[in-house]
């Protein structure tokens, strides 16, 4: 039933031409704030950027490390903001690397009184590359139980990445989606077990083996009016073109990924929806690597996505200089991830894979028409 579906991008929203900002114009009632701004005396790396809500504070994980992506000293630090993100306490660890792995920033899950971090375990050494998903809880935001492997439903431990926003659904299971070793090879997975610790199971899908990892990588989701699961993908294959996938059993099989015509910079994304059904997604629509401008598309429907709007640009009054040297520093607006909190968006990411930002805009600046 699936063989025709598609998402689209209404002709004539992008202007390429215009590289800093794609011609678009930022929404009403937008504001940026910086949680993390490196010293020579910090840290100069970050990105991974998740924030979410809990018990009436705000909180924001991130990878963490002197100088490098994924060297063997990240930990995962986070920060705590009391006042809708505009101040935030000094930046402590959640999790930190052993002699065995290091550690990067896998997400929350909140459930009843119990706020659930997520950490990515990378075994050092390993070749091909891969990790395992831990979790630590709490009750209060300060103190944090022991961390624990995530479990499959056949009571193995989840030996992969969870991608870091899965779809909690109205009757509080979760969709996402798992990067398995050997390497990182993308499978959707569900779970019925509302906390997400444990449960899931592997989704029927067919994605593409490119060796030591697959063409799909680093999804994200959302549901459609009439309940279709919707999950967008980085296409590793150099399309620059985001990949989709289509579900009409709430995630137990999905349809072969299709390139779809929505450009993107080969970066991480994020989707969703807002409280009035309408589906978003933010990423840098540019067919280049180029992460830059941050934009935010919306659809009624969830097939055409047709209002547009700016979030970052890359103007140099916008998109400030690198400042420290480092592996994969890539220049922009990178891995944005999102999520909804009192009639605002807050959309989270790393400026530089240095700075740690967020900017959050009040949903009713998004008008429906």
């Amino acid at each position: 039933m699936f063989a025709q579906e598609q998402i689209f991008l209404s002709k004539g929203l992008l202007d390429s031409t215009k590289t800093e900002t794609l011609g678009l114009q930022m929404a009403g009632g937008m504001e940026t704030h910086t949680i993390f701004l490196p010293t020579d005396s910090t840290d100069h790396y970050s990105n991974g950027v998740v924030m979410t809500a809990f018990k009436g504070m705000l909180y924001c994980m991130w990878q963490s490390s002197p100088t490098n992506e994924d060297s063997d000293d990240t930990w995962v630090a986070y920060s705590i903001s009391t006042d809708e993100g505009t101040t935030w306490s000094v930046p402590r660890p959640l999790a930190q690397p052993t002699d065995s792995f290091y550690c990067t920033s896998g997400g929350w899950i909140v459930h009843g009184d119990t706020l659930t971090a997520l950490i990515d375990t990378w075994k050092k050494g390993l070749e091909p590359r891969g990790g395992e998903t831990r979790y630590i809880t709490s009750t209060d935001g300060e103190h944090w139980s022991d961390m624990r492997p995530v479990m499959m439903a056949n009571g193995k431990v989840m030996r992969g990445v969870l991608e870091q926003d899965p779809l909690r659904l109205t009757n509080g299971s979760l969709v996402g989606a798992t990067h398995f070793q050997p390497g990182l090879h993308l499978c959707p997975v569900i779970t019925s077990d509302c906390s997400g610790h444990s449960g899931w199971q592997r989704s029927a899908f067919e994605g593409k083996d490119q060796g030591k990892q697959s063409r799909e990588l680093e999804p994200s989701q959302y549901i459609r009016p009439d309940s279709t699961l919707v999950m967008v993908f980085r296409d590793q294959s150099s399309s620059f073109h985001k990949l989709v996938s289509f579900s009409s059993n709430y995630g137990l099989s999905w349809t072969k990924p299709a390139v779809t015509a929505i450009p993107d910079a080969r970066t991480k994304q994020c989707a969703g929806n807002l409280p009035d059904g309408r589906a978003f997604m933010v990423c840098c629509p540019v067919a280049k690597k180029q992460r830059w401008p941050l934009v935010l598309l919306l659809s009624n429907d969830g097939k055409m996505f047709d209002k547009t709007f700016l979030l970052r640009s890359g103007s140099a009054t916008d998109l400030p200089p690198r400042q420290y040297e480092g592996k994969a520093k890539t220049l922009g607006y990178n891995y944005p991830k999102a999520f909804v909190h009192n009639g605002w968006l807050y959309v989270a990411y790393s400026t530089n894979k240095e700075l740690v930002e967020f900017t959050k805009i009040n949903i009713k600046h998004l008008p429906l028409q």
